[in-house]
């Protein structure tokens, strides 16, 4: 048997590389139907043929829930960004246009973006209730649209390799807006690879068509969601984007 090897550790699941598997083990307080929800998320963006892992086995690893996935090996777009900054705008070209084609499946047994955002921002407690209230009734105008959004779409998310390019992370995908995917995305390179960030706003803007103002309103609406995470080092910037209203 291969050697299982700890590859990440985190506050809800560790993941393990054991062969040509990866195996995500839920700590053991977390529920039976966090695994479920995720391998069963997972299966479903599996059906849309997209190149993602293939989920193999639920299953309990010493006790606690496990999910065992295809291991993909390669780099990570972040890697190469990191590696090769005068590709910087090759680089987000491509990873456009790879959330695009994400954009452009339907997985309609999907959970609704909206619906998750609206948990999130009612579960955050940071904010008072007049700002609240502001947020769920902006989301509550926003159009319903019903596109696969990866909601974590990112350069390490992203892996390369000689078979072609694979996302991977897909347990918070849900169908909605591709815009408010965007945004998502957005707030995730200002808040850890700022020198992209509007590079990629503009990128994705120009390929969709689409007027930067309307990715721009749904910010303070993620943001908010995102204030749910509860990452201390995160709270100033999202709370700076929860105050912005207005766009030029």
């Amino acid at each position: 048997m291969s050697k299982r090897e700890l590859i990440a550790k985190g506050d809800i699941v560790d993941v393990y590389k054991e062969g040509d598997m990866v195996i995500k083990i839920f700590n053991e307080n977390q529920p039976k139907t966090a695994a479920l929800y995720e391998a069963l998320t997972h299966s479903r963006v599996e059906t849309t043929g997209l190149n993602v892992p293939v989920i193999h086995e639920v299953s309990k690893v010493d006790g606690k829930w496990a999910i065992t996935m295809d291991h993909i090996e390669g780099k990570t777009l972040y890697q190469m960004m990191k590696e090769n900054p005068e590709n910087i705008n090759k680089y987000v070209d491509d990873m456009v246009d790879l959330q695009l084609q994400v954009h452009s499946k339907n997985a309609p047994l999907l959970s609704k973006l909206k619906d998750k955002l609206q948990r999130q921002i009612k579960s955050v407690d940071c904010i008072d209730d007049n700002k609240r209230y502001e947020m769920l009734t902006r989301l509550e105008t926003m159009p319903k649209h019903t596109k696969l959004c990866h909601c974590n779409f990112t350069p390490m998310n992203i892996i390369i390799n000689d078979k072609g390019t694979f996302i991977v992370d897909w347990v918070a995908a849900r169908q909605g807006n591709a815009s408010a995917d965007a945004g998502k995305t957005y707030l995730f390179l200002c808040l850890n690879f700022p020198e992209v960030a509007e590079i990629y706003l503009d990128t994705f803007c120009k390929k969709t068509n689409t007027k930067k103002k309307y990715v721009q309103d749904w910010l303070p609406i993620v943001a908010a969601a995102k204030l749910a995470d509860g990452n201390p080092a995160e709270k100033e910037l999202l709370m700076k984007w929860i105050d912005v209203f207005h766009y030029e």
